[in-house]
């Protein structure tokens, strides 16, 4: 079964009645068969990301033969996303591994350098059947181990989406409106006058970072405000983590180490599960 990119996915979606795609992070391959297992359960097509660091350390092929070979075997279908790339030539080893989809991550840079080294990516990303995602403001937090300062944190401004979307034609936005990377402990202050703002500008699909942050009420108003795709990874991390430490703590050297996953697995499914009926 192959791959779908974002576009193809979000179709999928729609017609099963989901308003936006979650795009759950992949901290290590046990856990992969959680994600598949809620996405079948929920009707769900499955979007899996994954950042750079961990797309290195597991083996960019070992995750694109894996995703598809769940997706065969379950008849769910997937799309792996390359997450916050600032780097464009592990992008290009991303989409020539099989990757389906690539974010250019840019907010870091003046406006006219990020439109056009998310162009670049575009060129290369599309006629190979790849959605590129894109990224406008500073969301503060943690990603990947690397942390925004206070002081960087910026909300994205409306002018900026109409320069961008014009100038690069990518496939979808992330905005920053209030979230926060790696944040599980307290809720979010969600701009939600901000995102109708932006969504009365541009049809191109937003993305929501930092979605684990997010309660359920405000993620039910952003994704009917327009929000398409939800990134949420920290929540599986920490239940996942969470979840082995107490059974390691409890278990012997000698068990098999299957005994000491299944419960971080089966609580990381009902992560999915509640993430997902929320975009329905």
């Amino acid at each position: 079964m192959k791959l779908y990119n974002f576009t193809e996915l979000r179709a999928i979606a729609k017609e099963r009645k989901f308003q936006a795609i979650g795009s759950f992070n992949l901290h290590c391959l046990e856990m992969l068969p959680a994600f598949f297992k809620a996405a079948k359960e929920t009707n769900s097509p499955l979007m899996i990301q994954i950042s750079t660091g961990t797309a290195q350390f597991l083996g960019y092929e070992l995750i694109v033969d894996s995703i598809k070979s769940l997706s065969k075997t379950l008849d769910v279908p997937a799309c792996l996303h390359l997450d916050h790339c600032s780097n464009i030539d592990d992008i290009k080893k991303a989409i020539d591994t099989g990757f389906s989809s690539v974010m250019y991550d840019g907010s870091h840079l003046p406006l006219e350098e990020n439109i056009a080294n998310t162009k670049i990516v575009i060129e290369y990303a599309h006629p190979r059947n790849v959605t590129v995602e894109g990224e406008l403001g500073a969301i503060g937090g943690s990603e990947d181990g690397k942390a925004v300062a206070e002081s960087d944190i910026a909300f994205t401004t409306p002018e900026e989406v109409q320069a961008f979307v014009d100038g690069t034609n990518v496939d979808m936005l992330a905005i920053s409106i209030g979230t926060v990377h790696g944040s599980y402990t307290a809720k979010t202050n969600i701009q939600h006058e901000l995102l109708n703002r932006i969504t009365q500008l541009t049809k191109t699909p937003l993305v929501l970072h930092g979605g684990t942050g997010v309660s359920d009420e405000d993620m039910r108003l952003v994704v009917a405000s327009g929000i398409e795709k939800v990134n949420v990874g920290t929540e599986m991390n920490v239940q996942w983590v969470g979840n082995v430490q107490k059974t390691c703590a409890e278990g012997k050297v000698d068990d098999s180490v299957r005994k000491f996953l299944i419960p971080a697995n089966n609580a990381v499914q009902e992560v999915l599960k509640q993430k997902i009926q929320l975009f329905q």
